[in-house]
């Protein structure tokens, strides 16, 4: 008997002492009329601890996620805006003489970019040298037509069919000019052709080098607005259902981390790999993200059954006697409150039953609290 009670007193001192010790602040303080202490357990599950001490265990405190039904992590690519994103290509085929901009360099809307010459282009140059020469003769007809028109010399059928020739001359002009400005624009002689930059942005694709003979309709460069990129998605036909436009996007990468907002999700399978193509918009002025990188996206899930769902991150939850337990912050200290756990989503996991949504819970370090309660159990067994 005297030895049970020893152990028992010994087991009551201990206490007090070994939540000094983790405190490195906090007094021991001697057990109050129950024979429980500051850090003891008056009841079972519940776990005393101050403020100082849960700042010294590393204890962090947050709130479940309630709306959500947590969130997707899957790889993802980053790409070019295709709305900001365009090929330049060569109108007529021909020798490339000139590069003038290279990958990576920024480049303005109209500013050019190759040269290139063939006999296509000389054509299409002396097209527009001749239409105009045709056209100043017309209107010079046409004007000494009318003079001799207006001193009755010249009848007035004459008149309208100089006018309508100048009419004409003008027509077969623009539409040369327009040519030459569909193959690219001058090149500064007759048998060159200048592509220009249909849009301002970066160029991140060049496809010739000096001197490379190309055909018509080739692609020389891919010009880039980069002040915003899309995100390349593939998701699972089950998981599609639960993402929406305007669903949050974190996009993270060894040192960077940035949030956008899906802008598309396919209504259709992609026919090669039975996933649901999607699409996220990033926020790209700090020139962080680079096209063709590979990242991690993390997109929060819609819940079921009106949004209500509740979702707690996987650190919060701790096995105590079989039992799934998140420990809640009471004024005392903690708190084991029984849970459900359903389907993990990324770091998060649903909780079906045993919370509100609105507690204040151990997210980070909760297993010091399961430690805590093991050393109450086992001074009980004592």
């Amino acid at each position: 008997m005297n030895i049970f009670i020893n152990r028992k007193l010994l087991s009551a001192a201990l206490v007090p002492l070994l939540l000094s010790a983790c405190s490195g602040s906090e007094n021991a303080k001697p057990a109050d009329e129950h024979g429980e202490t500051e850090g003891g357990h008056a009841e079972e599950g519940h776990i005393a601890l101050t403020a100082e001490q849960i700042r010294v265990a590393g204890i962090t405190l947050g709130r479940p996620a309630v709306g959500s039904a947590g969130a997707l992590q899957l790889p993802a690519t980053i790409e070019g805006d295709p709305q900001g994103t365009q090929a330049v290509s060569a109108a007529i085929g021909g020798r490339v003489v000139a590069l003038n901009r290279h990958l990576g360099q920024s480049v303005g809307r109209g500013q050019t970019l190759a040269i290139i010459e063939s006999r296509e282009a000389a054509q299409l140059q002396g097209e527009v040298q001749a239409t105009k020469a045709r056209l100043a003769l017309a209107d010079s007809n046409l004007a000494r037509e009318e003079r001799l028109f207006a001193q009755r010399v010249s009848p007035e059928q004459d008149v309208i069919a100089a006018r309508t020739a100048a009419t004409e001359a003008r027509i077969a002009y623009r539409l040369a000019q327009q040519q030459v400005a569909a193959a690219g624009g001058g090149g500064g002689q007759l048998n060159r052709i200048a592509i220009a930059a249909p849009i301002s942005g970066q160029i991140i694709s060049r496809s010739v080098v000096l001197g490379q003979t190309v055909a018509a309709d080739a692609e020389l460069y891919r010009i880039a607005d980069l002040s915003s990129v899309s995100l390349a998605l593939n998701l699972q036909p089950a998981d599609a259902g639960r993402i929406r436009p305007g669903a949050v996007v974190t996009v993270s990468a060894p040192g960077r981390q940035a949030s956008g907002k899906i802008g598309f999700v396919s209504p259709a399978l992609d026919p090669a790999t039975r996933l649901v193509p999607a699409i996220a918009i990033l926020d790209n002025r700090a020139g962080q993200w680079r096209v063709g990188e590979a990242v991690t996206a993390s997109i929060a899930l819609a819940g079921d059954g009106g949004d209500t769902s509740i979702s707690v991150p996987s650190t919060a939850i701790q096995t105590v006697e079989g039992k799934s337990v998140v420990f809640v912050r009471t004024k005392e200290g903690f708190r084991a409150v029984p849970v459900v756990p359903g389907d993990r989503a990324g770091p998060n996991v649903i909780v079906r039953s045993g919370l509100r949504g609105s507690e204040e819970i151990a997210i980070t370090n909760s297993f010091a609290l399961k430690a805590e309660i093991g050393k109450g159990e086992a001074g009980h067994e004592d």
